[in-house]
């Protein structure tokens, strides 16, 4: 376990404010310690920070980066849900590969929002009814990257923002 970890995350708009409500209502340790989001680059593929950086600030989308997701789903026995991306993740991926360009692929991610962590809350068949009934977007849009930092299992706190769309 990390004492400081750092990831790249895409937070999700407020307008998805179903998703928050979910998150509040089921999962209220995680809600607390950081919003909504898709992870988009781990602690241990960051770690030369000062190359990925130089990378994100090379990155200049005409669009934003579109992701599309399926229907909740349970993962973790059970105990944890979450809303999965569709199969198509081209855009996503094509991002990671230009963060993480060191000259080596990197692993597979499949972009997701978790509603509830298993580390933190567990779900019941009646929870996840209520969940499948609540409308959720099918299509998120992200124009932009943030760093972000957790200290000994903490709260998250954004570090610093990358805008990566043309104006």
């Amino acid at each position: 376990m990390y004492e400081v970890r750092r990831q790249l995350t895409l937070f999700i708009s407020p307008k998805s404010e179903n998703i928050e409500r979910i998150r509040e209502a089921f999962n209220p340790i995680q809600f607390n310690l950081i919003a909504a989001h898709v992870t988009l680059c781990r602690e241990d593929e960051i770690e030369d920070m000062e190359k990925v950086v130089s990378n994100i600030n090379a990155i200049q989308l005409n669009v934003a980066l579109q992701i599309n997701f399926n229907a909740v789903t349970r993962f973790s026995e059970g105990k944890g849900v979450m809303i999965p991306a569709s199969e198509d993740n081209k855009a996503f991926n094509d991002l990671r590969k230009s963060i993480l360009n060191f000259g080596v692929a990197p692993r597979n991610h499949e972009p997701h929002i978790t509603l509830m962590h298993p580390r933190n809350a567990t779900c019941t068949d009646t929870i996840f009814e209520e969940i499948q009934k609540i409308k959720l977007p099918a299509t998120l849009y992200f124009d932009t990257i943030f760093l972000i930092e957790q200290k000994l299992g903490g709260k998250w706190k954004i570090l610093k923002e990358f805008l990566i769309v043309k104006n």
